[in-house]
């Protein structure tokens, strides 16, 4: 899978899933990805203000509250 529809499939889950909070483990798991390419998914998506990092290690969409 190219590297722009993966991010594009990444984005749609967050969106499909109001309240996803993932960790990077949990995300490569999720994804089906090692975690280094979840790591530069996460990080597309974060550069794009999509997701950000809680202090808690998790990313969350950027429009979502997180605790």
């Amino acid at each position: 899978m190219d590297f722009h529809r993966l991010v594009n499939r990444v984005r749609s889950e967050f969106i499909e899933m109001p309240g996803l909070q993932l960790t990077l483990p949990q995300a490569a798991r999720l994804w089906g990805l090692d975690q280094a390419a979840s790591r530069r998914v996460i990080d597309a998506l974060v550069e794009l203000a999509f997701l950000r990092w809680t202090p808690r290690g998790t990313i969350v969409r950027v429009d979502r509250a997180a605790a």
